[in-house]
């Protein structure tokens, strides 16, 4: 089970039902929803997300209130180990720091205590506040991925892909 983890503004807690209906409403509201896919079910959909094997959901709190959730996984072979984060934000929370905070987080916890040397993140190719947020923390972009996921309205998107190596990581 992962531990809690307590950045400088946000605790990242390991996700449980009970966070479910939370988070489905976060993931409803439009600016959140037009990021991730989910389907009608957000229910179902944070549900399955919690369940996913190799992924751990991890709580994003602010002041004791749940504002998002984040997500990481690895790559196991050991001569391509590396982890991968997922993030959202409750729109109702951006602008505050909240997202870089719990990204940096996280990324300190996969490098210092887990010892992952690598560390991506494939924000939507036009999201510039998500691509900021993770500059701030050392990410940088290695490329875009043409066609890289489908969005709400059906057609194809562009992503980036951005790294940052444990020496990159900012305090």
């Amino acid at each position: 089970m992962e531990k809690t983890l307590k950045g400088a503004l946000v605790v990242l807690r390991p996700a449980v039902p009970d966070d479910i209906p939370a988070l489905a409403a976060i993931r409803a509201t439009p600016e959140v929803h037009a990021a991730w896919r989910g389907g009608d079910d957000l229910l179902a959909t944070v549900t399955e997300d919690l369940d996913e094997p190799g992924i751990t959901s991890l709580v994003i709190e602010l002041d004791g209130a749940t504002v998002g959730a984040v997500q990481w996984g690895a790559e196991e072979d050991p001569d391509y180990l590396h982890a991968s984060i997922d993030i959202y934000v409750d729109p109702a929370a951006h602008g505050r720091g909240v997202g870089t905070d719990a990204v940096r987080t996280l990324a300190r916890h996969l490098i210092r205590d887990l010892g992952h040397h690598r560390v991506v993140i494939d924000p939507a190719a036009d999201n510039a506040a998500a691509i900021r947020c993770y500059c701030k923390v050392g990410f940088r972009p290695v490329g875009i991925m043409r066609d890289y996921e489908r969005g709400p309205d059906g057609t194809w998107h562009d992503g980036l892909l951005m790294d940052l190596l444990a020496a990159d990581l900012t305090d």
